[in-house]
């Protein structure tokens, strides 16, 4: 009997379990490592980040997933990956040396500041779910705080929100902060007026939700300004200056900020690579490193120059796929169809299938966002619409695609009250207590935390 190929597949997101999960096990031996020992669901950050979803529901245990999937036959190990030796074929974390056969990067992206070092301590980002429910915490501390101050001018420095990029999670987090104004504040602190709390976000372009249409784009910045967010369009932030909480613009002018919701962009997380001499370009960053940091790949998702290593989802600039000679938008879409394509390719080679291997193509099935309740906007292939049918359409999808029947019936609760009681429970305050120094694991260290976390 053919023994079975190791194969270590490093990221639980879209890409990465899509994958484990039509992969044949059969005839591959194959790890899972995840900073994390649960698969979160991204899209919906922006709901913890506002109180409106529990971190608990949008996250679903990874070894459950796996056992219900596979029984004990796949393994789940957690980690943060340091570095990959193509040249010995193994994988680093701060724990444990994995080889491979065929290794799998599904480690999706982490937050890009563009060389502005100094935001990625002030700021407040939404890359993961720790990242989300630290900004849930602020947010209700700066309302508790802003709710006892004495007079009108430190309410309004302690609730001064700027968000900085006009994207889909830009756009979505400032609508959920433009609604808590709108419906919380007079029902929750009736000592805070509307007036003392400011929303702003800013983009770099002349309009909003860039990638999807004009009629999307002119849609959000109307369910925004009915929000009360003030949207400032074509400028972009020159710094920040968190000890008098400003934001500076390139502009000249100047934004009061207590609080930097920063998502203007993103980076591929990274590795240390250990590669042969002639695949590392003379900057010492190895050539399969492209725009962004993202792996080069072919059409099969294989990584240019490697043996064996694919990229899936958003650290994989692919080339080769004629609908995006660019490489292909980083969305969930995409991780979700090239884990699918490249499990059954490689079951296809291991049965002997040679026949059956295909490259990738993506199907573009459209994009969405949500800008509050009753306010969404849908771009399909053939046709465009916003407001109501939209908001529910956008609900229905993220709410199947969500893990786990419990979390899809606490989503839909959660959205079905709120609905109606402009109201949440979820308004909780609770702020960790000191870890203990000692860690003999190595699992809470600094060498074992994530750009993300940290």
């Amino acid at each position: 009997m053919i023994p079975k190929k190791r194969v270590v597949v490093i990221g639980g997101g879209f890409a990465g379990l899509n994958f484990v999960k039509h992969l044949d096990l059969d005839y591959f031996d194959v790890t899972l490592i995840d900073r994390n020992n649960y698969h979160s669901f991204p899209p919906l950050f922006y709901q913890v980040a506002s109180s409106g979803l529990d971190p608990a529901s949008i996250c679903f245990p990874l070894r459950r997933e796996l056992r219900k999937r596979h029984g004990s036959r796949m393994r789940f190990n957690m980690g943060t990956v340091e570095r990959v030796d193509t040249t010995n074929r193994t994988v680093h974390t701060p724990l444990e040396e994995l080889p491979y056969d065929i290794l799998v990067v599904a480690a999706g992206t982490t937050n890009n500041f563009f060389n502005m070092s100094r935001l990625k301590d002030s700021v407040y980002t939404m890359k993961s779910t720790a990242e989300a429910l630290r900004c849930r915490n602020d947010i209700l501390a700066l309302l508790e705080r802003a709710s006892i101050a004495s007079t009108s001018v430190e309410r309004r420095g302690l609730l001064s929100f700027v968000v900085i990029g006009g994207g889909p999670t830009g756009v979505e987090i400032a609508g959920a902060i433009g609604e808590m104004k709108r419906y919380v504040l007079p029902r929750e602190y009736p000592s805070i007026s509307q007036d003392e709390m400011t929303i702003t976000i800013v983009e770099g372009s002349d309009r909003l939700l860039r990638t999807m249409s004009e009629d999307a784009s002119s849609a959000a910045l109307n369910s925004l300004e009915s929000l009360m967010v003030n949207v400032r369009l074509g400028v972009n932030m020159k710094e920040y200056e968190p000890e008098s909480n400003l934001v500076r613009l390139v502009d000249g002018s100047s934004l009061d900020a207590s609080m930097v919701i920063w998502t203007a962009g993103v980076t591929a997380t990274s590795f240390s690579w250990t590669v042969a001499e002639d695949t590392s370009a003379s900057s010492g960053i190895p050539s399969f490193v492209g725009h962004g940091g993202r792996l080069k790949t072919d059409s099969h998702c294989r990584v240019e120059g490697l043996d064996s290593v694919y990229a899936l989802g958003d650290i994989a600039l692919m080339s080769g796929d004629p609908g995006f000679p660019a490489g292909h938008p980083q969305l969930a879409q995409v991780a979700l169809q090239q884990g699918k394509l490249v499990a059954r390719n490689l079951n296809a080679e291991a049965k002997g299938s040679y026949g059956r291997i295909k490259p990738f193509r993506y199907n573009d099935k459209g994009s969405m966002a949500t800008v509050g309740r009753n306010r969404a906007v849908v771009d399909l292939k053939h046709f465009r619409f916003h407001g109501f049918f939209a908001w529910l359409v956008w609900m229905f999808i993220h709410l199947i695609s969500i893990l786990g029947m419990r979390n899809k019936i606490t989503v839909l609760v959660n959205w079905i009250w709120a609905y109606f009681n402009y109201s949440t429970s979820l308004r909780l305050l609770i702020q960790p207590s000191r870890h203990p120094d000692n860690d003999e694991l190595g699992v809470f260290s600094p060498r074992g935390k994530s750009a993300n976390d940290s």
